[in-house]
Parts: C-alpha cells; sequence; structure tokens
C-alpha cells in the first residue's frame, strides 16, 4: 500500500521518521511518497486535504478535523518548550502591542499563542519561521514569534527575548503546550490508521536506541545546524507525548481546540458539535491504551 507522508526537515521530524520512510524497520506492504516542507506549508497542503499522512501545527487542527484525525505517535508536545518572542533591542511586555510582530505562519500554535498572551496587538505578519530572526534584526520595530532551532540561537545574534509564550499557556491550563502533531485521513480504514501508528512509534524507537547518534539523513536536512543545536532540539521535542500522547496529551489537544472556538468568532469551523468541545473523543482515531 501506497501513501504520501508530510513532515518538515526539522530534526525532531527527520528524527522520529527516519527508520520508517528509510526502511530501516520492517513496514510490511507500507510504502510512504514523502513530501518535505515547513510546517505553514504542511498546514497549508492539511487544508486542501493534499496528503494521507501528515505533520500539522495544532494551530490549524481544528480546520483540518473534519478530514484529519490525530495519530497518538509522532506528536510535539511538552512543558517548557513554548515559542519565544524577541526583539532587537529590550522590549517591556506591556509594549509589545505597539510593534509589528512576525509570526510563523497564521494556522500555527505560536500565532494562538501569542493571541492570548497579546490579546490586543493586531499589527501581525506571516513569515515562514526561517525568516523571523532576520526580520527582527532589519528593523527596531519589528518584533519575532520564534520556533524550531532558533529557540537556541537568536542569543547569538544579539537579540533578546521578551517572554517565553509557554508560560502563559501552562499557568492556565497546567497542560503541555501542544505544538504539532501527525494526522491521518479519516477515509482511511482505522485497521489501517492503527497499523501506521505503529509504525511511527517503532521508527521513533528504533531512533531512540541508536540516539545521540545523529545519522546522515537528519543532517542532510537540518540547514547546516551545528549538531550540538541538533541534539538540543530533538531532546526538547521528542518526548514521553511524541512516543504516547496518553491522556494528558490528548486533554491538551482538546483544550487547545476549545480555546481556538472560543476565541473565534465563528464556533463552525470544525463542523463538529458546539457543546462540551474539551471532551469530544472524535478527534482520535483510536481508544489508545495507556
Amino acid at each position: 500500500m501506497n501513501f504520501t507522508l508530510g513532515f518538515s526537515p526539522c530534526p525532531n521530524d527527520t528524527f522520529i521518521f527516519d527508520a520508517l520512510v528509510n526502511k530501516k524497520i520492517d513496514t510490511g506492504d507500507f510504502n510512504f511518497t514523502v513530501r518535505l516542507e515547513d510546517v505553514e506549508t504542511l498546514n497549508n497542503l492539511a487544508r486542501e486535504e493534499f496528503l494521507d499522512f501528515t505533520k500539522i501545527s495544532y494551530g490549524v487542527l481544528p480546520i483540518v478535523i473534519k478530514n484529519y484525525m490525530v495519530m497518538n505517535s509522532g506528536s510535539a508536545l511538552g512543558k517548557g518548550v513554548g515559542p519565544l518572542l524577541i526583539s532587537k533591542k529590550p522590549v517591556d511586555f506591556n509594549e509589545v502591542e505597539k510593534f509589528t510582530i512576525a509570526i510563523p505562519g497564521e494556522n500555527t500554535t505560536a500565532h494562538l499563542l501569542f493571541s492570548l498572551a497579546f490579546p490586543k496587538a493586531k499589527n501581525k505578519v506571516f513569515k515562514r519561521y526561517d525568516e523571523i530572526e532576520t526580520s527582527v534584526l532589519e528593523s527596531e520595530n519589528v518584533l519575532g514569534v520564534i520556533i524550531h532551532e532558533n529557540r537556541f540561537t537568536y542569543m547569538e545574534k544579539g537579540l533578546h527575548k521578551i517572554v517565553d509564550l509557554g508560560n502563559f499557556w501552562e499557568e492556565k491550563t497546567s497542560l503541555p503546550i501542544p505544538l504539532g502533531g501527525i494526522v491521518g485521513r479519516r477515509n482511511i480504514d482505522e485497521n489501517i490508521l492503527m497499523k501506521v501508528d505503529a509504525l511511527i512509534k517503532e521508527s521513533m524507537e528504533y531512533a531512540f536506541e541508536n540516539y545521540p547518534l545523529i545519522t546522515d539523513y537528519v543532517k542532510q536536512h537540518s540547514q547546516e545546524m551545528d549538531p550540538e543545536v541538533m541534539k538540543k532540539h530533538i531532546d526538547l521535542y521528542v518526548n514521553q507525548y511524541s512516543i504516547n500522547l496518553g491522556k494528558e496529551g490528548r486533554n491538551a489537544i482538546q483544550k487547545f481546540i476549545d480555546i481556538y472556538e472560543r476565541t473565534h468568532e465563528s464556533r463552525t469551523t470544525t463542523g463538529l458539535p458546539e457543546d462540551n468541545l474539551f471532551v469530544k473523543e472524535e478527534y482520535f482515531p483510536i481508544k489508545y491504551s495507556e
């Protein structure tokens, strides 16, 4: 069986999928045609129902939930992993809304977390995540929301952290921050979803068995990132929630959707019932064991 699979070239994703897509584990009859893109491109492809399985930002999940379900393995959640708001020169928290804010995509977790922390900030521009630092460096009037490897390198460029946007979420919910996850099309048979999910988990376990080895597959897609930065990236974003969302991980995702729905003017985005969104189970394809 052949399926399309999308994920980002970031070390956490290539680390997870290396063994799967390069046949380092037995995938049986399953073959995957891979598309490597930044997460906002993947978000847009999901909105077009372009891929069978794909990484998305949880910020776009409410928009695509009618056609995709969240897989149990492959997610990026955690505490202390939130996007950072940075500036060229020190900026007071209370002054943020006066600036232009560069954000890595409209339908991203980073955007929603920023909007929760700064609901009055309206002057936003949406860029690829790897263009944010340049925008900040070129103008003192632009602040940037950074994700991925930029979390580890912004200080080397003389940039300043204003706030960790994940702190707002953690203080309000006491749940891990749902950054991104793997989804599968709803029209794929549940047994196949389960098998693919098991393969993703096996691929990750294979990678951990050989860690801290950084494979050539991870290196070639990491934009010449320093090996130590790659390891920090993997250590931060690949964790127990990546192996198994568990009840806490699923609750975090459902809470995220609930907040999304409550902060948007229209509550018809998902096409799911409006009542009691926090406990909806139809987001997830299988009742996984804990």
